[in-house]
């Protein structure tokens, strides 16, 4: 049968739109959904805010000195340029591969020298290769890290953050009568714990059992709204669980496959870090790629009391 020009115009364009109609449900139904978005998008400017308390990001697993990190890093200079901050939550493994404070101009100065000179202050927790010469003390004692001892609490606005040492030689019995004592004490509105390891994963450790019984009632107990880890060098947030979000930002210089469980609110292996606007009532949470995009959009809802 021949087609006048006109009649083969039309069915193309018919049958065009059938294919990306279908490409769009196999994307929407295979993406793992986000919270209040599931689409990448770019780094956009946001206008001033007067509502904005903080906004700050979180990487970890980042201290190779290789290519990965400075994709990572500069994606982070990147949203700074757009969307300042002056705080990153650095949760571990922040000198590969033995905790070496003789290679921190590689692997943290250099890499991250222009959020430095523009006076971002990275707060660091101890990861498992950092305690791999002298038990971490260097790194305790690097003024870079802004560490007050192997654990400690610090604010920012109506945010307190309580940084923990998570191997498994911690000085556990101390460091958790510590936690609950200044988790009962605080009486900030937003409270955010971060540490190297998981407690709910889907990667290659998984989560951790002992970890769930020990922090799940303490945080539940106090209002702590949201933990971030590394160790999994993946991207991976949780649904709320009895109130906690727990975000894994372990993509900072290499990447592992993730897998997804029923409480994953998404997971990808890609490069990235993670970035947290704090308002009055909500955390909202952007996920970003080398590549500048915004692949995962979350919020934390503030409960009253």
């Amino acid at each position: 049968m021949k087609l006048k020009r006109r009649q083969f115009l039309f069915l193309s364009s018919v049958s065009a739109i059938g294919t990306g109609f279908l490409r769009w449900m196999f994307a929407h139904q295979n993406h793992q959904s986000a919270d209040i978005s599931d689409s990448t998008t770019a780094i956009a400017a946001n206008p001033a805010k007067k509502d904005l308390l903080l906004r700050f990001v979180s990487v970890a697993d980042t201290g190779t000195g290789a290519k990965g990190q400075y994709a990572v890093a500069g994606a982070m200079n990147a949203y700074h340029k757009k969307n300042p901050y002056d705080l990153v939550v650095l949760a571990g493994d922040n000198i590969y591969n033995n905790g070496e404070i003789e290679k921190i101009n590689a692997v943290f100065e250099r890499p991250y020298q222009g959020l430095l000179k523009q006076g971002v202050k990275f707060h660091a927790c101890l990861g498992n290769h950092d305690i791999r010469t002298a038990n971490g003390e260097p790194q305790v004692k690097y003024a870079g890290f802004n560490m007050k001892g192997r654990y400690y609490t610090f604010k920012r606005n109506q945010v307190q953050f309580f940084a923990l040492d998570t191997n498994s030689n911690a000085d556990w019995k101390n460091q958790l009568s510590w936690l609950e004592k200044e988790l009962s004490l605080s009486n900030a509105p937003w409270k955010v714990v971060f540490g190297h390891h998981p407690i709910y994963s889907s990667g290659q450790y998984g989560s951790n059992p002992d970890f769930i019984k020990t922090f799940t009632p303490l945080f539940q107990k106090y209002g702590v709204q949201l933990y971030i880890n590394g160790h999994e060098h993946n991207y991976e947030r949780t649904r709320a669980i009895d109130g906690t979000t727990y975000l894994i930002c372990g993509a900072g210089a290499g990447n592992r496959p993730v897998g997804r469980s029923e409480w994953t609110g998404y997971s990808t292996s890609d490069l990235s870090f993670a970035s947290y606007e704090v308002y009055k009532d909500r955390i909202e949470i952007s996920a970003i790629a080398t590549n500048n995009r915004v692949f995962d959009k979350g919020i934390i809802q503030l409960k009253s009391a």
